[in-house]
């Protein structure tokens, strides 16, 4: 989920609904709304490089180790598959 603002009613109220339809298919992290994200495209400079220490380009690189750690569970499972 990205722009997510949990502060809002309707913001908790998609992401139950998302998580609740898409169930483990959704990503834990969550990209929240942030100014320092949206100023990036102005400065012709990624989100994760403008301010790498804001919640914006936290959750991104969150989310990549995330992924990455999704990714390589298939592959790890397989290997520790005995062979017939």
């Amino acid at each position: 989920m990205t722009m997510h603002d949990e502060r809002t009613n309707l913001g908790q109220q998609v992401a139950r609904d998302i998580r609740a339809f898409f169930e483990e298919r959704v990503y834990k992290t969550v990209i929240p709304r942030n100014i320092r994200l949206g100023e990036a495209p102005s400065h012709g400079i990624p989100g994760v490089l403008y301010d790498v220490k804001s919640k914006g380009s936290e959750a991104y690189v969150a989310l990549a180790r995330e992924f990455l750690a999704r990714e390589s569970a298939p592959a790890l499972q397989a290997d520790a598959q005995p062979a017939e």
